[in-house]
C-alpha cells in the first residue's frame, strides 16, 4: 500500500475509500471517488507532505483520522501505529510519537471535510431510487444534541459549560443540529454553536441551513420547529414541512376549511418580530401563513402522549392523506435512533479535540466516517432488496473497521471480491421489526462506586498534596 504522490497514474487517494467499499463494480461506490478528494485538496490548497522522505501525506493523514474516530478507542496513538502497521514500518519509541501526526491532521481545513461530507450525504440521496423515497419527496430529518469538549480555556471560551456548573467542575458542552435523511439516513447538513447564549437554540441553528435544502424537500421535525417564521422561510425556498403543533399554540378543529375528520386547513396571522430578526426581514414575510393541521389519537399501550397535533405545508389532501402525513411523522422517531449511532456507536459523547480550531474538524471527520458507513448499509440494503434503515449501522461500521487493513492493502480486484463477499454477508445482518417498541428510559446496570469531584482538580490535587505532607512531618 502507498500513500505517496509519486506513482503515476495511481491516485493515493484510493486508499482512502478502500475500507468503505468503493471497489469498481459495487453499487454507490461512485458517491466519494478518489478523484474526488484530489480535486477538493487542491482546491484547498493542501500541499504538504511532497518530499520523498515525508511520511504524513494528505492522504494517509485523512485515511489515519477516519480510522480514529471510528474506532473504539479515540486517542492519536493507536491510529498512528495502525498506519505504521499497515505502511509495514517498524514501531519503535520514536516513530509511534503522536506529534508528527496531530500536525498533520491539524493541516486538513475543516470545509474540506465538510466539503467531502455534504457530496456524500448529497449524492447518496439523489443515487437513491424512487422506492425508498415518500411520494417522490426527499425527506429530511431535522434535530439537534449535544457533546462535550475536554477542558481547556480555549474551549471553555468558545463553548462555556452550564452555567448551573460551578467553575472548573463542567466541560465545555457543544450543541449540534444535524438535517438527516429519512431514506438513506446520511447527514446532510450540520451546524454547530454553543449550548446557550444568544442565537444558539435548536432554531437558529437550523436557521444557518435552510440554504442547504433544495425546493421540493419535505422537512420533518418536533414541536420547537413549528414556528410561524421558521415555516415561512421554508415555504419561500420550495421546502414543505411537517412537525408537531407546538404546545403554545392553540388549535380549533371547529375553525377553518375542513377537509375531513380531525383535518382542516387555517390561516396563522404575523405574530410579533422576534428578537432575532430585524425590521426589514419581518416587513418581508407574509401577513399570513395557510397551514394543515392533522389530529391524530394515540392508542399505543405505553405511549405518553394520547392525542398528537401534527402541522403541514402539504395542503392537497388528496394527494397526502391524513394516513400518510400521520405515518410520515411517526417516522420522525428514526432521528433520535440515527443520532444514538452517532453519539453512541461512533461514541462521540465526549469529543478529545484541546482547541475549538480542532473540534469543528473532529466533528466532521466523524460525520464524514459516519456517511461513508452509512454508504456502506445501502450497498448491503441493494444488494438484498430492502431499504437502507433495515441494515444495522452498527454492524456496518464493525465490517468498515476489521477489514480496514486488509481492504486497504488489497489490489483493485481483491477489493471488489472482498468487498461484494462482505456486502453480502452484511445483507443478512438487518435490523429487528419491533413496532411500537416500548422501554422506560432507565438503567438497570449500576454505575461503579467512583466519587465525584467537588472542587476544581487543582485545588482537590493541593488538598492531597498538603495533607501528605503532613504525614510525613508527623
Amino acid at each position: 500500500m502507498s500513500f505517496s504522490t509519486s506513482q503515476p497514474g495511481i491516485s493515493p487517494y484510493e486508499n482512502v475509500l478502500a475500507p468503505f467499499l468503493s471497489a469498481e463494480g459495487l453499487p454507490f461506490a461512485d458517491v466519494l471517488t478518489a478523484a474526488d478528494i484530489e480535486q477538493a485538496f487542491a482546491d484547498e490548497g493542501v500541499s504538504f507532505g511532497n518530499q520523498s522522505r515525508s511520511f504524513w501525506t494528505p492522504a494517509l493523514t485523512l485515511w489515519t483520522f477516519l480510522s480514529q474516530v471510528l474506532s473504539g478507542i479515540k486517542s492519536c496513538r493507536p491510529a498512528v501505529v495502525r498506519a505504521l502497521v499497515t505502511m509495514s514500518l517498524t514501531c519503535d519509541p520514536k516513530s509511534i510519537d503522536t506529534g508528527n501526526y496531530c500536525r498533520a491532521r491539524a493541516k486538513l481545513p475543516a470545509t474540506l471535510l465538510r466539503r467531502l461530507t455534504l457530496q456524500v450525504g448529497t449524492t447518496l440521496e439523489q443515487q437513491a431510487p424512487d422506492a425508498w423515497l415518500w411520494h417522490g419527496h426527499q425527506v429530511v430529518l431535522v434535530d439537534g444534541f449535544t457533546t462535550q469538549a475536554p477542558d481547556t480555556v480555549d474551549n471553555q471560551k468558545e463553548y462555556p459549560q452550564p452555567n448551573t456548573q460551578k467553575p472548573g467542575l463542567g466541560f465545555p458542552l457543544i450543541r449540534v443540529l444535524v438535517l438527516l435523511s429519512l431514506a438513506t439516513a446520511a447527514c446532510r447538513g450540520l451546524a454547530v454553536g454553543p449550548y446557550q447564549g444568544k442565537e444558539t437554540a435548536e432554531t437558529a441553528l437550523f436557521r444557518m441551513l435552510l440554504d442547504q435544502l433544495m425546493p421540493g424537500t419535505i422537512i420533518l421535525g418536533d414541536r420547537f420547529f413549528c414556528s410561524y417564521f421558521l415555516l415561512a422561510l421554508l415555504q419561500a425556498g420550495g421546502v414543505q414541512a411537517v412537525v408537531r403543533l407546538h404546545q403554545r399554540r392553540v388549535s380549533d378543529f371547529r375553525r377553518g376549511q375542513r377537509l375531513g375528520p380531525d383535518d382542516h386547513v387555517v390561516v396563522w396571522p404575523k405574530p410579533a418580530r422576534p428578537a432575532w430578526m430585524d425590521a426589514a426581514t419581518y416587513e418581508a414575510m407574509p401577513a399570513t401563513l395557510t397551514v394543515r393541521e392533522i389530529r391524530k389519537q394515540v392508542s399505543t399501550p405505553g405511549y405518553r402522549v394520547k392525542t398528537l397535533t401534527i402541522v403541514t405545508t402539504l395542503l392537497d389532501a388528496e394527494e397526502y392523506t391524513t394516513e400518510d402525513i400521520a405515518d410520515l411523522y411517526q417516522q420522525r422517531w428514526h432521528v433520535e435512533l440515527d443520532i444514538r449511532a452517532i453519539k453512541s456507536t461512533l461514541k462521540m459523547e465526549e469529543l478529545r479535540c484541546l482547541t475549538p480550531f480542532m473540534i469543528e474538524k473532529e466533528i466532521w471527520a466523524h460525520f464524514l466516517g459516519y456517511n461513508l458507513i452509512r454508504k456502506v448499509a445501502m450497498q448491503a440494503a441493494w444488494e438484498r432488496g430492502v431499504c437502507p434503515r433495515e441494515i444495522s449501522f452498527a454492524a456496518s461500521q464493525q465490517v468498515v473497521v476489521e477489514a480496514w487493513s486488509k481492504l486497504s492493502e488489497a489490489t483493485a480486484a481483491e477489493r471488489s471480491a472482498l468487498g461484494k463477499r462482505l456486502l453480502r454477508a452484511l445483507a443478512h445482518v438487518q435490523v429487528g421489526n419491533r413496532p411500537d417498541r416500548v422501554e422506560p428510559r432507565a438503567k438497570k446496570r449500576r454505575p461503579k462506586n467512583v466519587k465525584l469531584l467537588t472542587k476544581p482538580r487543582e485545588q482537590a490535587r493541593a488538598r492531597l498534596l498538603a495533607g501528605r505532607g503532613k504525614k510525613k512531618g508527623a
